[in-house]
Order: C-alpha cells, then structure tokens, then sequence
C-alpha cells in the first residue's frame, strides 16, 4: 500500500479562523478514503447495477440521479441518470464492484486517486455552500444521502448530505487547493474550525 499524499498539505491550517463572535459555524476537513469509485449502466441495466451496489454496500438504493444512501463504510448516491458515486473507508472497492457488475451491465472506474474529499460540517454549512453553488441545500431539498454534481466557476464538485448538518465534496484533485483556500474564505463569515 502507497500512502497517498495530500493535496491539500501547503494549505491546511489546523484549528479556528475567521469570525467567532456566535461561536464556530462551520467546520472543515479532508476525509481520508480508502476508494473513491464511479460506477455507470448502460441503458437498461440500471436496475442489475443496483442489486451490485447494494450486495456490496448493504445500502439500499432508489434508481434516479439525486439519491443516496450513507452508513460508517459506504457512501453511494446518483449523480446523472444510471451514474453513481459509490466510496469506502477500506481500500479495494474498485476491483470488488469490478467483479460484481459485467461488462454487459456498465462499467466500473476508481477515482480513487483523482478526486480529494472535503468535509463541511456544522449549523451553518448549508449556508457556507449557498454562497458558492446555486442549489437548494435546505434539508427538505437536499435530504441525507443525496447527492448531486455541480460547479463552482470552473472547479467540478459532486456533494452529499452524508447527515442532516454535514455535506461531503469530491473535486479534482488538481483543484482541491484552490476550492480549499474558497471554502475557507466563504466560510471566515461564520467562523470555522479546522481538522
């Protein structure tokens, strides 16, 4: 096993930043995965891909972009039509989903090593990321488990409520840098935390 290295290690500031006078709103930081996997049907065989995913993640998952489900090891949602984001805390996901999904069903790509994921969490994180992304973070919108692709500028983000105050983002590692140094400067007007 290679460690992988960080991204973002010239530009993470462990502890509190920005204005605290209501407390900390927010807090940020990297999520150390093991696989980060995205799994895709062909048409038709959307409902084979599922049963896939679901024996290996033991999540239960409604067909559509948009949902999702989340336990301690596995994340999974929709982000396009019969496309899924599937992650784990262990290494092997990839050549595990590999075997469970045949070439007749859709393909498989670890992006393990291409993507960095980010953590915001606390009372204000849908707010934090109101201000850079044009979704409806609201509970109600944006239910946990669910999940979307978006943008900021030129920086492509997938997001999840991974709990009703806590989102993960997948972007590419080669922007993480620089979605990190935003993310904190969005989040200096509630104050954040670092860890």
């Amino acid at each position: 096993m290679v460690e992988q290295l960080s991204p973002l290690a010239a530009v993470f500031r462990p502890g509190s930043h920005g204005n605290f006078v209501d407390g900390v709103g927010v807090t940020l930081s990297e999520v150390a995965l093991g696989s980060i996997v995205q799994v895709a049907a062909w048409p038709g065989e959307e409902k084979k891909l599922i049963a896939a995913i679901s024996s290996i993640t033991g999540l239960k998952l409604a067909d559509g972009a948009g949902t999702g489900a989340v336990s301690e090891r596995h994340t999974v949602f929709g982000f396009a039509p019969g496309k899924f984001l599937v992650t784990d805390t262990a290494e092997g996901l990839a050549s595990t989903l590999a075997s469970a999904v045949t070439p007749a069903t859709g393909s498989v790509t670890d992006l393990s090593h291409g993507r960095t994921a980010i953590r915001v969490a606390g009372q204000k994180s849908e707010w934090v990321l109101a201000k850079l992304f044009a979704v409806d973070f609201s509970l109600v919108a944006f239910p946990q488990g669910s999940g979307i692709s978006t943008a900021h500028h030129d920086i492509f983000a997938q997001i999840q409520r991974s709990s009703p105050d806590r989102f993960d983002l997948y972007v590419f590692r080669s922007f993480a840098r620089s979605f990190w140094k935003m993310l904190c400067h969005a989040s200096d007007e509630v104050g954040y935390e670092v860890r």
